[in-house]
């Protein structure tokens, strides 16, 4: 049985726990904050539900399907909306339903008659020589307004970031990896199919969330592992002797065979320099831009658009701060009251950093000025939260996989270190879960 120990009581760190247990692993989970979770946070109120952080994930099975039922779970568990296959794109002041299909795509006004045939030629272009940004990618391969109208919406859906500065390669890794298997998109996304594989350009899965929200899943597992889990435990101070790791808080110490960073890459960079300061430097240049959640209440007479889809997703071309909307009572059940509904947006990103210094109520006033025109929204919310994030979702910005290789021999040194966080191998719920899966079946811990 290994001793280990875990820094971080986030989605990373808990899962990690809970699969290192289930394997026979006595663990530990220090979290400095007064409740498990990280970044999944949910919060009940005036007759909302909302997750002011992740506020769903695609399931799949795998590891997150044997957390969830490992932890029971599984009966609380939702999925969304048909209707959430709908997702707007704004132009011109409109909602436009990103197309679907073939047929949806050819009837679309999204995309203008010579971007279609532009988007035709396609499997006649060639691999890239280099490591291309996202914009260079969609550019060269489908033309700049597929990247304008589609893939920049997404990737400020997604990412808050900036498809001039992500990698393709890093960040679409699963787009990416259909040219480099089969030299097209479309004859990839075609390949996959038939073949019966997952990773074409729409993803594979259900979105799903739990009736008590995202944070449910972090108690679930916090209270499966009990006092295993140490809340308003701050670490310090790391150290290593002879192959053992000690790990101080302001009040205790904690010995451990192996050690777990689930942090995010800042604070990694904070707990490693005095063991590595090439590491801690690595560390430091991930980048994470602020982004405010801004949750808004109507009564549903409000608001004149039929609210029939996941959201809406502003381009930067629209000159808005708002980088999109989820429209939320829609997508998951228990989100709001009868009568009433719930839209959560979100503004801010790489591209708006000064978002971070911004006062609430002027920025959440700012927030409804926008929406106001393109819902057909009347008067004011009558419920509001905003919540800031200023450091939020990493940036795999060029150069990332590079970068994170380079971390990893380098800890090599340190045979028993593992670091565990969304700023590696995907930043979603699922993919945090499904590397903490990994994790427990890696040579040390078997």
């Amino acid at each position: 049985m290994t001793r280990v120990i875990i820094i971080g009581g986030g989605i990373s760190g808990l899962a990690s726990a809970w699969f290192l247990s289930s394997g026979g692993h006595d663990v530990r989970v220090l979290e400095a904050g007064a409740a498990p979770g990280g970044c999944l946070q949910t919060r009940a109120e005036n007759g909302f539900l909302l997750d002011t952080g992740p506020t769903s994930t695609l399931y799949r099975g795998g590891g997150l399907g044997q957390l969830i039922r490992g932890v029971g779970l599984d009966g609380q568990l939702v999925e969304a909306n048909e209707v959430a296959r709908n997702r707007f794109i704004v132009k011109n002041g409109e909602l436009i339903a990103l197309p679907m299909s073939p047929v949806a795509f050819l009837g679309t006004s999204l995309f203008s008659a010579r971007a279609k045939l532009r988007m035709l030629l396609e499997p006649f272009k060639g691999r890239a020589r280099h490591e291309e940004t996202v914009a260079q990618f969609v550019t060269r391969r489908l033309g700049p307004e597929f990247l304008d109208w589609a893939i920049d919406p997404f990737v400020s859906g997604v990412y808050a970031g900036d498809p001039n500065k992500l990698s393709a390669r890093a960040a679409t890794a699963k787009v990416y990896a259909l040219e480099a298997e089969s030299g097209s998109l479309f004859i990839g996304a075609l390949a996959r199919a038939f073949q019966g594989k997952a990773g074409g350009p729409q993803p594979k899965g259900k979105l799903i969330s739990f009736r008590a929200g995202m944070q449910s899943l972090a108690v679930k597992i916090a209270d499966a592992l009990g006092d295993k889990v140490l809340l308003d435990t701050e670490v310090t101070e790391l150290e290593q002797h002879s192959g053992t790791w000690l790990v101080r808080s302001r009040e205790r110490e904690f010995t451990g065979d192996a050690l777990v960073l689930a942090v995010p890459a800042y604070r990694a960079a904070e707990l490693l320099a005095s063991f590595d300061a090439e590491v801690a430097h690595e560390l430091e240049g991930v980048y994470y831009p602020p982004v405010a959640s801004v949750a808004l209440g109507f009564n549903r007479a409000q608001i004149r658009h039929p609210l029939d889809g996941f959201g809406m997703l502003i381009p930067r071309k629209m000159q808005c701060s708002t980088l999109g909307v989820l429209f939320s009572s829609t997508l998951f059940p228990g989100r709001a009251t009868d009568g009433d509904v719930l839209l959560t947006a979100f503004v801010g990103g790489a591209r708006n950093p000064d978002i971070a210094n911004s006062e609430s109520e002027p920025l959440i006033e700012k927030t409804l000025d926008e929406l106001r025109p393109l819902l057909g929204i009347e008067g004011s919310a009558y419920y509001r939260r905003l919540t800031m994030w200023t450091r939020a979702i990493p940036q795999y910005e060029l150069g990332h996989l590079e970068r994170v290789a380079r971390i990893d021999k380098a800890i090599q040194r340190f045979p028993s270190l593992y670091l565990r966080a969304n700023w590696r191998d995907g930043i979603s719920v699922s993919d945090c879960t499904e590397n903490a899966c990994k994790l427990a079946s890696m040579p040390f811990f078997r």
